[in-house]
């Protein structure tokens, strides 16, 4: 099954190439930042409504729009999907996928998957660097400004929600105070999720994930806390890769370990993350679609299509009614959760704004 649901070809369909902006490793994020925003070309023009959102008179706030989840459930799509919609541009707030280095066990987005829509903050930190939440707000502030002062829209979309966090709030809430924010979040049932993650860690190593973190893989490293090197995958191989003995039953039993950590870390962490998401959601004013039934349906024809009606259709309303109405999404005061969304179980059609 493949990793990534394409994105919807009748949205696809209305985007002009655009050279993908991810960069080559390097370790000045600052320096990287200036020279890729000097080298860009001009993009297609983005619809008349977002100019006029994204430049209004001077000290009226711009728009962005975030983009939650777990992993695995397709905030790449989807910011992909409202980029192409409304011509975005997507800031990256996965801290891994934000180093260079280790595309599958990352699974970053591809240069197919990009279709077209500039990336930023991907791949652009060495990865042995440390790149902090307040790296990352720094950093993101600085893109969403290139954005909006091309009259586009910053799609901020990523699982490391410490980073949107602090980004939102941080900072004496500066970003808030110069951006009107509308937070969508795309949510899938822990058993339909886990399943599609473990499916998703078989076709990773499909396309090479063992062979990449073998490739550079270091003997002298014992410490997996730092950079890129924290990324599930490249610590659970780590028993498998020092093995040197001559017993193949051994090292395939080794390597079956390894891969079985994978995808059960991978389950944990995306539990982790929809706890964040709920807590987040008590205080900003968050839009979740359940996206369940289409991993249920494991690619295809169909799933497709319940992509674009009951994920991709309903944020495109949501962020034509935010571009056209004004006024931020992210207080706390009128969210569209109920108090508690009971851990993965099914939202009730109330709790699913549209």
């Amino acid at each position: 099954m493949s990793l990534y649901l394409a994105p919807t070809a009748a949205i696809a369909t209305a985007a002009t190439t655009l050279p993908r902006l991810v960069a080559p490793p390097v370790v000045d994020v600052t320096t990287r930042l200036e020279r890729g925003m000097a080298a860009l070309p001009v993009p297609p023009a983005p619809p008349s409504h977002l100019v006029t959102a994204n430049n209004r008179h001077v000290g009226a706030k711009h728009k962005a729009v975030v983009v939650m989840g777990a992993t695995g459930t397709g905030k790449s799509r989807l910011a992909v999907d409202l980029a192409l919609r409304f011509g975005g541009e997507v800031i990256n707030s996965d801290k891994i996928q934000l180093h260079a280095g280790l595309d599958v066990a990352t699974n970053k987005v591809t240069e197919e998957e990009c279709a077209g829509v500039p990336h930023h903050l991907l791949g652009v930190a060495h990865p042995d660097a440390e790149f902090t939440a307040d790296d990352f707000r720094r950093e993101a502030f600085r893109a969403a400004g290139a954005i909006t002062a091309r009259g586009r829209l910053p799609i901020i979309a990523g699982g490391s929600n410490s980073y949107v966090e602090e980004l939102v709030d941080g900072d004496r809430r500066a970003f808030r105070d110069r951006y009107d924010l509308c937070f969508l979040w795309v949510d899938v049932q822990r058993a339909v999720l886990h399943g599609y993650v473990a499916r998703r860690v078989d076709d990773m190593c499909a396309r090479g994930l063992v062979d990449e973190v073998a490739a550079a893989f270091d003997p002298r490293r014992t410490d997996y806390s730092r950079g890129i090197w924290r990324a599930i995958g490249a610590p659970e191989l780590d028993a498998y890769l020092r093995w040197s003995g001559d017993d193949e039953d051994e090292r395939a039993r080794l390597l079956a370990a390894a891969i079985e950590d994978i995808k059960r870390n991978t389950g944990r962490l995306s539990c982790r993350q929809r706890a964040k998401i709920q807590r987040l959601a008590k205080l900003w004013r968050v839009r979740r679609v359940d996206a369940t039934e289409v991993f249920r349906m494991r690619g295809g024809d169909a799933a497709d299509e319940a992509w674009q009606r009951l994920v991709a259709a309903p944020c495109i309303d949501a962020v034509r009614s935010f571009l056209h109405n004004g006024g931020d999404t992210a207080a706390a005061d009128d969210h569209d959760l109920p108090a508690e969304v009971p851990l993965f179980a099914p939202a009730p059609a109330a709790a699913v704004a549209v």
